[in-house]
């Protein structure tokens, strides 16, 4: 009996690892066929978030080849020839087997723009200026000395506009920023609005509102504790 068992077993053992081997087999021959051939090429690239951006530019950019395997593309180099469009402020390239590319882009906005002979410089939150074109309805005009994504100035003013309310930003036509502590909104109406430093940006935020709602040319929020009309 123990003769017998001992037999059984190492037959057992032998099919164990011939069966293991040709497992092994099975997956090298299959990670070979989906790396080194276009069993797994990539067949459509969904372009998700771009609206100002060309679709077509950012195709180029991914620089995908016709042939070979999509395990084989490098998606952060991808991402990293989106990202260098200036208008795009992040970019995400994902693969999604068996034959898809994702890229997802997510686009500057303009907060603030600042006039030259060149044209209108536009300025998004992060304070990076990024375009020089016709800014879009709605977007203050920045009045400061040296307007620009390393003037103190500049990045003031973004603070201060990028706390306003929405029912407030779409009434301003311009950000004056004379000092970081002396900023002032003139609305579309010619009111004016003293602002003061980007500091207690919520606070102000908070009373601006309901002090418009008064008669007054001049409404002083630079002190939230403390407002007045003019």
């Amino acid at each position: 009996m123990r003769s017998g068992t001992r037999r059984f077993g190492v037959g057992g053992l032998r099919r164990f690892r011939l069966w293991a081997v040709v497992a092994v087999a099975v997956v090298i021959t299959v990670v070979a066929l989906a790396w080194f051939t276009p069993v797994l090429s990539v067949r459509e690239v969904r372009i998700e978030g771009a609206h100002a951006v060309p679709e077509d530019k950012i195709r180029e950019l991914l620089q995908i080849p016709g042939q070979g395997s999509i395990l084989r593309i490098d998606t952060a180099a991808m991402a990293a020839r989106v990202a260098s469009i200036p208008t795009v402020r992040s970019a995400r390239v994902q693969r999604v087997l068996p034959s898809t590319v994702r890229v997802r882009i997510e686009e500057r906005t303009p907060v603030l723009y600042y006039d030259t002979p060149e044209g209108a410089h536009l300025l998004d939150a992060d304070g990076v200026e990024y375009a020089i074109e016709p800014a879009p309805i709605g977007v203050p005009e920045l009045l400061t000395e040296r307007p620009g994504t390393a003037d103190v100035l500049t990045r003031a003013a973004i603070a201060v506009v990028s706390v306003l309310p929405p029912q407030l930003t779409v009434q301003v036509d311009s950000v004056h920023a004379e000092t970081v502590s002396d900023i002032s909104l003139t609305l579309r109406d010619g009111r004016t609005v003293l602002w003061g430093s980007s500091e207690d940006g919520e606070r102000k935020s908070a009373v601006v509102l309901p002090l418009l709602t008064r008669p007054g040319s001049v409404f002083d929020v630079s002190s939230p504790s403390l407002v007045t009309v003019k």
